[in-house]
Formats: C-alpha cells, structure tokens, sequence
C-alpha cells in the first residue's frame, strides 16, 4: 500500500558529496517520520538521521555537521545531503518511514530498496 523509492547513490571519492532522495507514494494518510539507515558489509543497520513531523532531526554522531536531512512534505520526499564523505561512510543507504495509510491506525515502518554508497580513498 505504501512504497518508498530511493534515487542518488553512486561512487564518489572522499571529500566528494553525494545526495539521496526518497519518495513516498501509495495511500498516506499522514507520515510521522522519514529518516535514513545504512548498513555496511558485515555490519548491523544503523540510524543516520530522521526528520520527525513537528521538524525536528536526529543524526548519529559519525555524520554531525557534514550530512543534512530535509524533507518536502508536500511532495512526501526527504532528502539527505551527505558531503566530507569518508570511505567509512561506505554503505547501502535504506530510506524510512513510519506511515499512517489510515487515520484509525498506528504508524508503521516502511523501508526502500536500498542504494549503494562507495567512497573510495
């Protein structure tokens, strides 16, 4: 019922940027965050940020002051611009949302395809 599209991974060198884009479509009622994981070969999925309903954001420590999430809430898009980017940062990018397809449920979490990040040395 509800989808999430992923666009913009790629291969960069370290220093280079980068910007990822998710698109939510299907039946929304309303969305109550959108965030971005990341999970690298062998390792867990982490949290890298979100963006909440009322605008607040959260990012994980590695990612301070050089990635930005930001959201288009009328076209059910967040984005997240990631620059400095480090070989650690390589991983496959997962978008999130928590979506109410009905005003008489909870939230639940729904999750993209996933997107390749590769920053190389």
């Amino acid at each position: 019922q509800v989808q999430l599209s992923e666009s913009g991974g790629g291969a960069v060198q370290a220093g280079g940027s980068l910007r990822l884009s998710c698109a939510a479509s299907g039946r929304i009622f309303s969305i109550n965050s959108m965030g971005w994981f990341r999970q690298a070969t062998g390792g867990q999925r982490e949290l890298v940020a979100v963006s909440s309903s009322g605008g607040s954001t959260n990012y994980a420590d590695s990612v301070k002051g050089r990635f930005t999430i930001s959201r288009d809430n009328a076209e059910n898009t967040v984005y997240l611009q990631m620059n400095s980017l480090k070989p650690e940062d390589t991983a496959v990018y997962y978008c999130n949302g928590n979506i109410k397809y009905s005003r008489y449920l909870s939230g639940r979490d729904y999750w993209g395809q996933g997107t390749q990040v590769t920053v190389s040395s």
